[in-house]
């Protein structure tokens, strides 16, 4: 396969620009369309002189940006999306646009131009409040609290009914909280941030006792493109993978971890937040992700929880 040439939306972003870097280094040759709205240019600087690179600044939006960008193409990475999860009570538009619409835009733009395999960046948040703990991917039904997470799972239905109708081999990940270089987002980004400016005090949205899974973005692109040739392999239609480790990490033993690499003692405020303790509307508190299928085929995150957020911690102090 290293002789295929592959698309990764919204490869200039946090996930995307590691995972193109993981691809160059296998010998793919990779093309990176991206807006530059959520991603930046920085974090290709080490792949545009690659003779095997090719970025296309562009938004997806736009058909006929989708359609030139799969030309040529055998495989896509579909990261490009909003990123940001607590926006969803205040600009579902947006999510729309830059989620569910884009999403259909590049299935089109694959079917009119007879590409076949498609990978898929899904999210966690498509479970809601899963009644079972750790969940695996067949719990239903699915009842997102946030907008994002509604996203998320339209992209998915939309995907998977192209895949059946249209003969694609589709993989739609279902990502737990991803951290490590290059993030710009997500609670390890905004308790740093938050310390650089005030180190006397840090302010926790919730009541600190939000539990979920973690994990290092080295293990998602591994794990991605692992279970996707499993997938095809078998020339399965559409499927659906966790990935995510086997532990979870409060948002309170993040804050400690943070304060302890960056040698101070601020003093800690909880906001309380809203709906029995949650960050924000639509937050879910807990959550754990059963990995169990991807284990069956011989993946696992070489980090568990604690180890990815130390790892992240120091990824981000050091940038």
């Amino acid at each position: 396969m290293v002789n295929m040439k592959i698309l990764i939306t919204g490869g200039a972003g946090f996930i995307g620009s590691n995972l193109a870097d993981y691809l160059v280094s296998k010998g793919y040759s990779v093309r990176v369309v991206d807006d530059l709205s959520f991603g930046s240019v920085d974090n290709l600087k080490d792949l545009i002189q690659e003779k095997n690179f090719e970025f296309i600044k562009g938004d997806l939006r736009d058909p006929e940006i989708a359609n030139n960008s799969v030309k040529g193409i055998d495989i896509v990475y579909h990261l490009a999306a909003n990123p940001e999860v607590r926006i969803s009570s205040q600009s579902p538009s947006s999510l729309y646009e830059l989620n569910v619409y884009l999403t259909y835009n590049i299935l089109e733009a694959m079917r009119k131009n007879n590409v076949k395999v498609l990978a898929f960046a899904s999210s966690s948040t498509v479970y809601g409040e899963a009644k079972k703990i750790p969940t695996p991917e067949d719990y239903g039904p699915l009842e997102p609290i946030s907008v994002y997470g509604g996203a998320k799972l339209a992209s998915e239905a939309l995907i998977s009914s192209y895949s059946h109708t249209f003969k694609l081999n589709s993989v739609s990940f279902r990502l737990a909280n991803v951290i490590g270089k290059r993030s710009n987002h997500g609670v390890i980004h905004d308790f740093i941030e938050k310390l650089k400016k005030d180190k006397t005090r840090l302010e926790i949205l919730g009541d600190g006792t939000q539990s979920k899974s973690y994990i290092h973005v080295s293990d998602v692109i591994e794990g991605m493109h692992y279970l996707l040739n499993k997938n095809l392999e078998k020339n399965i239609i559409y499927d659906v993978y966790n990935i995510g480790s086997d532990d979870q990490v409060t948002v309170m033993d993040i804050a400690k971890i943070i304060i302890e690499k960056m040698g101070l003692n601020p003093k800690i405020y909880l906001t309380g937040g809203v709906d029995g303790g949650r960050g924000w509307i639509g937050d879910v508190k807990y959550m754990l992700l059963s990995i169990e299928k991807a284990k069956s085929i011989g993946w696992r995150p070489k980090l568990n929880s604690y180890e990815a957020v130390k790892r992240a911690v120091d990824e981000a102090l050091n940038s």
